[in-house]
């Protein structure tokens, strides 16, 4: 099905505990009519579906509550102005009901409200207003409109704080059933004084109910999912707990109160065992929740950025309202020191705007009438007035938290042998439970009923799924927040896999490796005449054309503070130059066959010309009243930070090439310059896609580094296009990731995050794979017939435990990754002459 037919939804889901949970919820969703794809990530806790039409939003999330999950929702209530009859409340309900993401719609006539139900994240405030608008109605929030809160965020602090009232209830229940039971069986006489005191058969019936207690009250979060599961045959992780705890529980119920029913020696009871299994877990889970809580602290950040009111200018008074209700085309008053609430542009007032949230540069942006400034960065010194021009949604923060959110919810290629793995694990760890108590019970030693029911449940708890599950999700997460922060934005996951393994890195030129735009390298006056004055009267001539190379001479002159006189009889002359009279003198400016034409003599600095043409520079000459002046160079500099990033990326064993429409003869000096190893020169716009595919043969895999205008087939091309995003243009369809700052050690810096967090991922792989693969057999006792070692299912749960926190945790490291190759910038660096010029 065409992708354009396609709406994209993300869903937050609450509930998953492991990998199994995650295929569970992606076969109910599939198993909807209607969708056509669906990713879900265990990290994120979110749902990213693909469906043919925005109505098929309710099946799905319908599909998510069949399966026993939580998929997040969220309700807005709206005051609606205009209606009249039962035909308004169907209009406004079914222009509600198309916006993306609203699940159930109720209008209410009499009270002249709507009450909408939507996924959490997909619809907000201003998209629901304007839908209402365009029915031909009114809208606005009910009462005082709460801030916009991360939600998410408040729902893993129920989370948090629901685990660790369980921990605390099952610790204080646990605590007397594993302390006196170790003390009977390490201290000598605690066991004949329990006996004495309490009494063998009262205490057995104590410890069931302190058992009981802990298994059907913390635990029983366990047992309500991991049954029902069980029952589908779609076992998960809580199965397992649940199987592994009950049979312990059930054992010691039946030794307890029907001990006719066991054999005398195997008369035993397991109540500590099953009460401290699930004591742990709990532990465990708690750990892994607040864990992952920091694994979106980048989003939090990001979300920290937002503005949460807004003073707005309405019947000509300015009043403060929440940044929800701000509307496209509203004049927003900024203060010194306020953040820019939404995207706009500056109808009044001028001030300084610290954009480093965007460009990275520390130095704050003059801003006057007529600039752009973009929600979330901070207004420094002056106050002004602009008109939104993006809000809610629309807005560039809000772009950049949905790229972020949309590749830390990605699938990597990896995860795909980590999925069919996952999906017969945990059947598999049953089927082994059930063998182990098979032959335990078979050849095992007495008691064997005893030792085969201990060494099942050890099975049963020291399998982890979670690990398994959590393995890549957590890096990508940690790892494209990180990205995010440096100013990288990886607009689709994968590409940070495939970013790991690009064998050439290729770049456009112009724009790219150079600033874009000529600068003046070169000024070298002929004798008897003086450096500033021909620059100053040059400059004269050159203010009165468009030309960018008399642009370049302009600027030139006037960051020197030179003051530039007016031009007179100016007569630009194509193809050769331009002249004019300033102060009484005749000056003209132009190239050699200007200058052969005016009969002007250039033979003393042909040479020179020569050297500059070979190094990428234009030579220009100057002549003043018929005599040779000086001679001029203009090039395109090479930025300030691109032979540091190719250094970097040299040193990372990367070939770097070049692709330019330029001639031979400039594109070799400047890859002289810089030190590439391969250029391709005279390539056409449309010719850039053909010359990857080229470079592809030659290489492997590449990647193309562009500035996203007319790169855009060689962006898409390439394995990985990456695109300058030139700070607040990153909607870059062709690109998998963009570069938000203008300088090219992103590029080095999101090779080397890639191959952090492919590293991490696969570090955490060999742990959650190699710690299954080794516990499993010793939790079936493997090792008892050569050392007598037998694995408790307490200390299986504690090591299970163990194992999800440490996936966790090692993901955790990337937070803390730094690359060497792109350091943070300072300040505005000067730009880089090509080799041989003067300035």
């Amino acid at each position: 099905m065409p992708e354009a037919t396609l709406t994209s939804i993300d869903i937050p889901v609450l509930g998953m505990s492991c990998a199994s949970c995650v295929g569970r919820v992606e076969k109910a969703i599939k198993a909807v009519p209607g969708v056509a794809a669906a990713s879900v990530n265990l990290a994120a806790e979110r749902a990213h579906v693909a469906v043919t039409s925005p109505e098929r939003a309710q099946a799905v999330v319908d599909a998510i509550s069949s399966a026993g999950y939580e998929p997040l929702k969220r309700t807005f209530d709206l005051k609606i102005d205009g209606m009249t009859c039962a035909s308004c409340v169907g209009r406004v309900e079914r222009a509600l009901q198309d916006v993306p993401g609203v699940l159930t719609v109720s209008v209410n006539l009499a009270t002249e409200t709507a009450a909408i139900v939507a996924l959490e994240g997909a619809a907000e405030i201003p998209a629901l207003i304007a839908a209402v608008e365009r029915a031909g109605y009114g809208a606005s929030p009910v009462g005082e409109a709460s801030e916009q809160a991360d939600r998410e965020r408040l729902a893993r602090e129920a989370e948090v704080t629901g685990l660790r009232r369980s921990v605390v209830l099952a610790a204080v229940a646990t605590a007397p059933l594993f302390i006196i039971e170790m003390a009977r069986h390490v201290i000598p006489g605690v066991h004949h004084w329990l006996v004495g005191v309490i009494g063998e058969q009262p205490w057995r019936i104590i410890s069931f109910g302190l058992a009981a207690f802990v298994l059907f009250g913390p635990g029983l979060r366990f047992f309500a999912k991991g049954l029902p599961n069980l029952v589908r045959r779609t076992p998960d992780m809580n199965s397992l707990v649940a199987l592994g705890t009950s049979a312990a529980f059930a054992y010691s119920a039946v030794a307890t109160f029907a001990p006719r029913l066991l054999p005398e020696s195997v008369d035993h009871v397991y109540y500590e065992a099953a009460a401290v299994i699930v004591t742990l877990i709990l532990v465990g889970r708690l750990l892994e929740a607040q864990a992952k809580g920091r694994t979106s602290e980048a989003i939090k950040r990001l979300m920290t950025l937002q503005a949460k009111s807004a003073r707005v200018l309405r019947n000509g008074e300015e009043s403060e309202i929440p940044i929800a209700q701000v509307l496209a085309g509203d004049v927003v008053a900024v203060r010194p020191g306020e953040r820019v609430p939404v995207d706009g542009q500056v109808v009044e007032g001028a001030s300084f705007v610290d954009e480093s949230m965007i460009t990275g540069e520390p130095v704050p942006v003059a801003k006057g009438v007529g600039d752009d400034v973009v929600g979330g960065t901070v207004n420094k010194t002056g106050a002004f007035r602009f008109r939104a021009t993006k809000v809610g949604a629309a807005t560039l923060l809000s772009q950049i938290v949905r790229m972020v959110q949309a590749a830390q919810g990605a699938k990597l290629p990896i995860q795909a042998l980590v999925d069919k793995v996952t999906g017969w694990f945990v059947p598999a760890v049953i089927g082994a439970a059930a063998l182990t108590f098979a032959v335990w019970l078979a050849v095992g030693p007495a008691p064997a009923l005893s030792f085969a029911m201990v060494n099942a449940v050890a099975v049963l708890i020291i399998a982890c799924p979670c690990a398994m599950g959590l393995a890549t999700p957590t890096s990508i997460m940690v790892g494209t927040g990180k990205a995010a922060e440096l100013g990288i934005l990886f607009r689709h996951g994968e590409a940070l896999q495939t970013l790991n393994s690009v064998r050439a890195v290729i770049f456009d030129k112009t724009g790219t490796l150079t600033l874009g735009r000529p600068a003046l390298t070169d000024l070298d006056p002929s004798p008897g005449f003086e450096e500033a004055e021909l620059l100053r009267l040059v400059a004269a001539v050159e203010t009165r054309s468009e030309h960018p190379i008399a642009q370049a001479i302009v600027e030139a002159a006037k960051a020197k503070g030179l003051k530039v006189p007016e031009a007179e009889a100016f007569e630009a002359v194509p193809g050769f130059g331009a002249r004019a009279q300033v102060a009484g003198r005749r000056i003209e400016v132009g190239a050699d066959r200007f200058m052969a034409h005016l009969g002007v003599p250039i033979s003393p600095v042909a040479h020179a010309a020569e050297q500059m043409a070979a190094q990428a520079k234009t030579p220009l000459y100057a002549a003043i009243d018929g005599e040779l002046a000086g001679l001029l160079a203009v090039a395109d500099p090479i930025k300030p930070t691109t032979p540091e990033a190719l250094t970097a990326l040299h040193r990372t064993g990367l070939k770097v090439v070049m692709v330019t429409g330029d001639n031979r003869r400039t594109a070799g000096a400047v890859a002289a310059a810089l030190g590439l190893d391969d250029v391709l020169a005279e390539v056409l716009p449309d010719g850039k896609a053909e010359a990857v595919k080229a470079l592809q043969q030659r290489y492997g895999r590449v990647a193309f580094v562009g500035d996203g205008v007319n790169d855009a087939p060689a962006l898409a091309t390439a394995d990985v296009g990456l695109a300058m995003g030139a700070g607040t243009d990153i909607a870059i369809e062709s690109a998998d990731v963009v570069l938000m700052r203008s300088d090219l050690r992103a590029v080095a810096t999101a090779i080397a995050l890639s191959r952090a967090v492919l590293n991490n991922i696969r570090e955490n792989l060999l742990w959650a794979f190699g710690y299954n693969i080794l516990l499993i057999p010793v939790a079936a006792g493997l090792l008892y017939p050569l050392f007598g070692v037998l694995l408790s299912p307490m200390v299986a749960a504690g090591a299970m435990a163990l194992s999800s926190v440490s996936v966790v945790g090692n993901a955790l490291r990337l937070r803390r990754f730094r690359s060497t190759a792109a350091p943070e910038p300072r300040g505005e660096p000067e730009p880089v002459a090509i080799p041989g010029g003067a300035a």
